[in-house]
């Protein structure tokens, strides 16, 4: 009898004591966890992004109704196009005094004609000085005319080109209304932004949302981060990318081992949180460091393990 209990006893010492495994630190795992917001307001029209749903980076999880949106885009178009309306049309003023220049200018012809017959019936005394200065004068009556039509068809394409200039000018603003409103508009679609598993849903379809209420929460779970403390004297023996060895409990199977690489350092000390026990535990300040752990589905956020250096 003494002899079973005896062999009792050093199975179960041996069994605790093949569930202990020597550790340097111990931390919680956790993720990077984002936290996708909506980014127009509107009805939700689908939503898909459910808690557990696994996610790739691109893939349209909802839509958002746009109509609104897509309304006041139409409207400001059509302020483009009516901008075409309010210009003025300068080709019939333009025309009239081409027309009349052009009337002037064979008037001139026909003067400068005269004028050089008049010139040789005075050399032959079939005409008077009088004569040739009233033809002259008309010459110059109607160079001046044409001067002065001419001057009328700058004025007029100079006051005209301001006139829609200053009407004009409106469409570019509008224009630019135009591409922000686009841009509303392809946000209507809501786009995951990085692969992973949907932790928690905040919306259902049917819902009103608003630009940045939350939607969902997603996380990449094929790799954690064990959030680890360390000693100041253990520091001095850490590097980033160094590979350490994670140990998760298996229940009476032991330990499961992975491996782990160092990612990130705490720069600053900090107290020893009460729930996390060091090798030193007379230590007062500890150090947070970060192992990065490729994960095999059994790894969850908040899981607790042990690491050794």
């Amino acid at each position: 009898m003494k002899a079973s209990f005896f062999l009792f006893l050093v199975i179960l010492l041996y069994a605790c004591h093949s569930k202990q495994a020597d550790f340097d630190a111990s931390g919680n795992f956790e993720a990077d966890e984002v936290i996708v917001s909506a980014e127009l307001n509107g009805r939700l029209l689908s939503f898909t992004a459910q808690e557990g749903a696994v996610l790739q980076k691109g893939q349209v999880v909802g839509t958002v109704d746009s109509r609104d949106v897509a309304l006041q885009r139409e409207q400001v178009q059509a302020s483009i196009r009516a901008l075409s309306q309010k210009t003025a049309d300068i080709n019939p003023q333009i025309r009239l005094l081409q027309d009349q220049l052009r009337v002037q200018q064979s008037g001139l012809n026909h003067a400068l004609q005269e004028r050089a017959r008049t010139e040789r019936l005075l050399k032959a005394d079939a005409a008077t000085g009088k004569q040739l200065d009233d033809i002259n004068a008309q010459v110059e009556q109607l160079r001046l005319q044409m001067t002065v039509t001419q001057q009328q068809i700058a004025v007029q394409r100079s006051n005209t080109g301001t006139q829609n200039r200053s009407v004009l000018s409106e469409q570019a603003p509008l224009q630019k209304q135009v591409a922000r409103l686009d841009e509303q508009l392809s946000r209507s679609q809501i786009v995951n932004p990085l692969p992973g598993t949907v932790l928690t849903s905040y919306a259902e379809e049917g819902e009103i949302t608003a630009y940045g209420k939350a939607l969902y929460k997603i996380a990449d779970l094929s790799q954690l981060n064990l959030r680890a403390y360390v000693s100041g004297t253990q520091l001095s023996g850490l590097k980033l990318n160094q590979a350490v060895t994670v140990l998760v409990d298996n229940g009476a199977k032991g330990y499961r081992s992975y491996k782990g690489t160092i990612t990130w350092i705490a720069d600053k000390a900090e107290f020893t949180p009460k729930s996390i026990p060091t090798k030193e535990e007379r230590a007062n300040l500890v150090y947070a460091v970060k192992i990065r752990v490729k994960n095999d589905g059994y790894l969850k956020i908040g899981m607790w393990a042990e690491v050794k250096l």
